[in-house]
């Protein structure tokens, strides 16, 4: 089959380099053009990135030769079929929407456009359905174009086996500690003066975005609007130093409180859309349970099936609420480039990049 021309958006920044290097090889997408700031335009790809290329394999020898571009360069961007973007918050703000009306379809991993009631926010083994707020979007906006987003990249550490608990025994009340890596905080994020020996409790819009985003995902579609899941969360965020890898300690309030055996049953089970489809990016296996009393650990879990997996671990009572467990996702990978890949791949099975 013939590739789809891809752009990346702000493609010299640390999410930006992780799609250049996870799409190297990919079945449906090709990366055809890269932008990024009017420091590095009018540079090769190869010379923007050098010195600060941080991927553990080389550039691509496909795009190490592409110009680099900057987002003003429209008709460049339009030739593709879509774009990711790896732009920050307020240069989304900025840009993503007049692409969209422009004709351009953007995967974006900005938080701007997350609570926008016509935009999806997928994780696609639990909301792919969500989709169809596209053909809502461009009948209310009158665009060509669309804007699709991914959520905070902690959430995906425990997202889909919450989802799978949810579905079986209905979710009330949860309560999450996170443990992110620094790599969340892009490059070079925090200070290593900050985080040797140390911990920071406090990572600037984490915990609003746990409590709030997972209600979106859990929603459900209702008359071309999402009616967010009534669920409790409190959320407890931290950075830790760890390079890649976000784990989550939960626990978890049920309408129907589950055996062990249930719970271990439903994970095991669980699989979506991606994995019907066989998906590129989709991880054979979503939720993997591992039994040892010290798993997960972000060292030897986090590349769990292309990084795009979940590791789960520790399962047992809760003396406050039910159940509780610690869970564990590639924070760069699945929680942000591989993520929306795969989201882009379901975009591209419902027919959106016809």
């Amino acid at each position: 089959m013939k590739k789809l021309n891809v752009g990346v958006l702000a493609a010299t920044g640390m999410v930006g380099q992780k799609y250049i290097h996870l799409l190297r090889d990919h079945p449906w997408f090709e990366v055809t053009l890269v932008t990024a700031s009017p420091r590095s335009a009018g540079q090769t790809y190869g010379q923007a990135v050098q010195g600060r290329w941080h991927m553990p394999a080389d550039i691509p020898k496909n795009v190490r030769d592409l110009m680099v571009y900057t987002m003003e360069d429209l008709d460049k961007v339009k030739a593709c079929d879509f774009v990711f973007s790896a732009l920050s918050g307020a240069l989304a703000k900025q840009y993503e929407e007049s692409y969209a009306n422009a004709g351009i379809r953007i995967v974006s991993n900005a938080s701007y456009h997350r609570h926008t009631e016509d935009v999806p926010m997928m994780i696609p083994e639990i909301n792919h359905e969500h989709a169809s707020l596209i053909d809502v979007q461009q009948k209310n906006r009158g665009w060509e174009g669309f804007i699709a987003v991914k959520p905070n990249c902690s959430l995906q550490s425990y997202m889909t086996p919450l989802y799978a608990l949810h579905e079986a025994f209905g979710v009330k009340e949860v309560i999450i500690t996170t443990l992110q890596a620094v790599s969340g905080a892009g490059y070079p994020g925090c200070s290593a003066f900050d985080l040797i020996d140390n911990t920071l409790p406090h990572i600037g819009g984490e915990e609003e975005k746990t409590e709030k985003e997972p209600l979106k995902i859990f929603g459900i579609l209702k008359d071309g609007k999402v009616e967010p899941a009534q669920i409790k969360i409190s959320a407890h965020c931290n950075r830790v130093p760890v390079i890649d890898g976000h784990s989550a300690c939960v626990s978890v309030r049920f309408e129907k409180r589950p055996t062990r055996e249930q719970i271990l049953e439903a994970w095991q089970d669980f699989r979506s859309y991606p994995q019907e489809h066989s998906l590129p990016f989709a991880p054979k296996q979503p939720i993997i349970y591992r039994d040892e009393s010290d798993r997960p650990q972000p060292r030897l879990d986090r590349d769990a099936d292309k990084g795009m997996a979940v590791t789960v671990g520790r399962l047992r009572e809760c003396n406050v609420f039910d159940w509780r467990f610690t869970a564990l996702s590639h924070n760069t990978v699945r929680g942000a480039a591989g993520g929306a890949i795969l989201e882009a791949e379901v975009l591209y099975k419902k027919g959106y990049f016809k």
